[in-house]
């Protein structure tokens, strides 16, 4: 029982840290253990720190070199290109390269996109478009009298809710099958209808996006004809949605 009294918090003594003896108060705060801890991580930090330096500089291969070295220089401890070490302008045939390039890669982006559209307006076939030009269907009856008592639901058998459907029109036959009914649910037309939606949605994104490809493209090969062309004139401003127009004078090819 000696050791459980012993163990009690109530009879422990409360120990505190030692404070800054009064005859050296001058010296400043008594460094305390958590002070010490602070101060040894940030030693053993910079010691570890030059040490991978030392060695990174024992490693290096003495045959390395690159420009960098003799065009830059350290100001406020930053890597700083020397004046008249800049690199020298791009010539005007490189610029044609680099054009011919980037229309070329332009191309290739536009034909990808184009290529998806392509596989998308399969796979959706443009049923709910709103640009797409609506179809027309013309009933003929024998006489005026059955043109004014025609019934579109009653002629074509099915629902008066239906009518306005271009697709997955069901016959009332159709509508009455069990198996129909018990597949066909009203969340899972819903959840249809999102999926279509949805993908129409990243159709239309597709469309613009190739569009702006084509208006890059002929706006690069605007700049790249600029070059070759003294004396032009231009016609029509360039704006976001097209390319600058210019008229050349004409040359004769000898």
């Amino acid at each position: 029982m000696s050791s459980f009294r012993k163990a009690l918090k109530s009879r422990q003594k409360n120990h505190h840290e030692r404070s800054q003896p009064a005859f050296r108060k001058h010296l400043g705060l008594l460094e305390k253990k958590k002070d010490y801890k602070l101060r040894a991580d940030d030693y053993h930090k910079k010691q570890n720190t030059l040490a991978a330096l030392r060695k990174k500089a024992l490693d290096k291969n003495p045959d390395e070199f690159y420009f960098k070295m003799v065009n830059s220089q350290l100001k406020d401890g930053v890597h700083v290109t020397k004046k008249g070490q800049e690199e020298a302008e791009v010539t005007e045939e490189q610029k044609k390269v680099m054009r011919t390039q980037d229309i070329k890669y332009v191309e290739m982006k536009r034909v990808a996109e184009a290529k998806k559209i392509e596989r998308l307006k399969g796979e959706l076939h443009l049923l709910d478009a709103e640009s797409k030009q609506k179809n027309k269907h013309t009933f003929f009856v024998d006489s005026k009298e059955e043109v004014q008592t025609f019934n579109l639901a009653s002629h074509l058998r099915t629902a008066p809710e239906l009518v306005d459907r271009v697709y997955n029109r069901p016959t009332l036959e159709t509508l009455e099958m069990k198996s129909i009914q018990g597949a066909v649910q009203p969340h899972i037309i819903k959840k249809l209808a999102r999926q279509r939606k949805h993908q129409y949605r990243i159709l239309s994104q597709r469309i613009d996006r190739e569009k702006k490809m084509f208006v890059i493209s002929q706006k690069i090969q605007t700049r790249k004809d600029l070059q070759d062309k003294t004396k032009k004139v231009k016609v029509k401003k360039e704006t976001p949605n097209a390319a600058a127009i210019y008229k050349f004078e004409t040359k004769r090819k000898s």
